[in-house]
Parts: C-alpha cells; structure tokens; sequence
C-alpha cells in the first residue's frame, strides 16, 4: 500500500478533491459543496482492517471479504466521515437506471430494493451510499429544494443517460431545477485507461449521434477504442440543463491509482469496493 500522497497521480492540475484523513481514516470530499449544508465523501483503500485484495478498507459484502472485517469498515468510515452508520440505506446496482426516493422510515434498511442504481431523499441526517469500483459516482444537490441524488454510471447507465433519468426523478419527486443543482463526478477510470470494443462505440453512437465521436480515440489494438466516460457523463448533465460551472470533473483515476483507489481494470477483478455517501445536513 501507499504510503505517501506523493504517490497519488491526479489527471488535471486543478484540484476538485481534497484528500482528509481522520482517525486513521482516509477519504475524500468534493469542493464544490464546501460551504453547503451536504455532506458527500468518497473512501479509499485506506484506514480499514480487510486484508489481501479487499485491503483495507473494503465497504462491500459481495467481493469475498469477512462480513465482520467490512462491518468494521463501515464503522470506521462512519465514525472519521461523521454520519450514523445505523441510518444508512445502500444501493444494489445491477447497471441499470432505477433512481428510487428514500423515507425516513428506511432508515437503518441497509439495501433498500434490489437493482437499484440511484438514491435520492429530502430528509436530513439519513445517510445514501453506493458503491464502485472503475465506474462513475454522480453525486447531486439541489441548492434550491435542499435534496440529494446519487447515481452509479457504468457505461450501460451512461449510454442509457442516468444521469439524466435521475435529474427527472429529482423534479418529479421534489420540483428540482437542474439549474439549481450543483454535480460532483467521482474518482473513476479514465480515458486512456478504459479500453473498450466497437460494440460500445456504436452503443453511444446510437444514443448520443455524433457527440459520441469526442469520447473516443484509437486504441493501439486493432477495432479497439479509449472511451472517455466521465465526459459523456458531464455530456448528459449539461444536455439535462445543469450549468457547467455546476459540474465538478475528478481529478482523479481509479485505474491510474489502484493501490489508493480500488480499480476492476487495473485488478482484473481482484478488488473490493469503494463507496459514497451522502447526508443533508
């Protein structure tokens, strides 16, 4: 593991993530919500107590990590974040584009609904997470109608526009603007690290025409391409009527980074899973 920050390669020079650590835990926030009454944090691998390929701070049952190290986890992670573990409710993401709201009363529901790949809620203090591992975390707050949405993009949801689909929720369920929302796109694999086939260049190419043709470039293998995901996500959201400003890219790679952040790429598998939370505040 990492044991200097040094160490972490950033993609842009302009910072979007600070990088905090806690108790000996080490996540990070977002600096487009400083100053708001929202709390959203990213973990990394850093601080917890799983060992091998999960390690260390592993936040996801499903990657063959001990139930009890990753219970752990949660509670150290809660703990240095500074939010109830108790009220949390979880995402079951099966990359598709269902973005449901959340009650006070599924607080504590732990996974709510299976094949769920976006929350979203009104109520303070009641804590959304979903998990990831390459692909992009969108975390939203509307300004306005003080709410939260995230959404867990791969590229099916990115071809199918989630980021879109949950902005209609937020305005079907609260009234939200996209005007009024501000966006943080998380750590996820980049563009020269995601290979991918002609079939999902012609998947965006039939969901999003010519504006697709930005997203990709050459591979140095044959019918292969280096698909830029994290500006087709920012694509939708602006196309949905987010100001650009309001959008936060990240600046940093999951891929590029894989003893910081876990990466499916980069561990052909081998991983665990990171994970965001929200929380109005």
């Amino acid at each position: 593991m990492i044991m200097s920050f040094d160490n972490i390669h950033f993609k842009t020079s302009e910072r979007t993530t600070d990088i905090v650590v806690k108790n000996g835990v080490t996540y990070l926030t977002y600096r487009i919500f400083d100053g708001l009454p929202v709390k959203a944090a990213v973990s990394t691998r850093l601080g917890g107590v799983s060992e091998g390929y999960v390690g260390t701070m592993n936040m996801s049952t499903t990657r063959g990590d001990d139930p009890k190290a990753v219970e752990e986890n949660h509670r150290l992670f809660s703990d240095a974040v500074g939010y109830d573990s108790k009220r949390l409710v979880m995402s079951d993401q099966i990359h598709e584009t269902t973005v449901i709201r959340v009650y006070e009363e599924d607080a504590g529901a732990g996974v709510l609904r299976r094949g769920v790949d976006g929350l979203m809620t009104d109520v303070k203090k009641l804590p959304l997470m979903t998990f990831y591992a390459d692909c992009v975390p969108l975390m939203i707050y509307d300004t306005k109608n003080h709410v939260i949405a995230m959404s867990h993009s791969g590229w099916r949801g990115t071809v199918a526009r989630i980021g879109e689909i949950t902005l209609k929720r937020m305005k079907e369920e609260y009234g939200t603007d996209p005007i009024d929302v501000r966006v943080a796109i998380g750590p996820s694999i980049c563009q020269d690290c995601y290979e991918v086939d002609k079939t999902l260049l012609d998947a965006f190419y039939e969901s999003f025409s010519e504006a697709s043709r930005d997203w990709f470039k050459p591979s140095v293998n044959e019918d292969h391409f280096m698909l830029d995901l994290q500006s087709a996500c920012r694509y939708t959201l602006i196309r949905a009527g987010v100001k650009k400003e309001n959008i936060a890219m990240p600046d940093l790679c999951t891929c590029c980074n894989p003893d910081f952040l876990f990466s499916h790429r980069a561990s052909h598998g081998k991983r665990g899973n990171l994970s965001v939370v929200m929380e109005l505040m």
